[in-house]
């Protein structure tokens, strides 16, 4: 399992908004690229995951841009990286739920490791990151 830039860049639109959640501003996706120095366009593409998850509520206009649905505490890390990756599985296997499992000596191994990472990633929020 390896988290791309889609899954790092998701999480990292999402620090930004956390971090003006408690002012109850708006923020453009432009001052994000440009803050973080990441290309909008990359952006642009990665926000179609993420309001596809409805995390943000959107402002429209010249002095528009996004803000969080809810607080940082209530998004975990592991849902924000899965609307991006949509899947956290170290292989296909275990996300295919393998025909084979009951016979395959590695399939536990697998299912074990993806579900440990899945329950860390769970259990670290938003807010601790900001």
């Amino acid at each position: 399992m390896k988290v791309s830039t889609k899954g790092r860049y998701a999480l990292t639109i999402m620090i930004q908004l956390g971090r003006e959640y408690s002012k109850g501003d708006y923020l453009s996706l432009s001052e994000i690229a440009l803050r973080e120095k990441i290309s909008l366009k990359y952006l642009e593409k990665i926000m179609i995951s993420l309001k596809k998850a409805d995390f943000f509520l959107v402002l429209k206009g010249k002095v528009g841009g996004y803000r969080l649905r809810k607080s940082p505490s209530e998004y975990t890390v592991g849902e924000i990286i899965r609307a991006a990756e949509e899947d956290l599985t170290v292989t296909d296997c275990v996300k295919n739920s393998c025909l084979n499992k009951d016979h395959c000596g590695t399939y536990s191994l697998w299912k074990g490791l993806s579900d440990e990472i899945n329950d860390y990633l769970d259990q670290k929020t938003l807010e601790e990151l900001l």
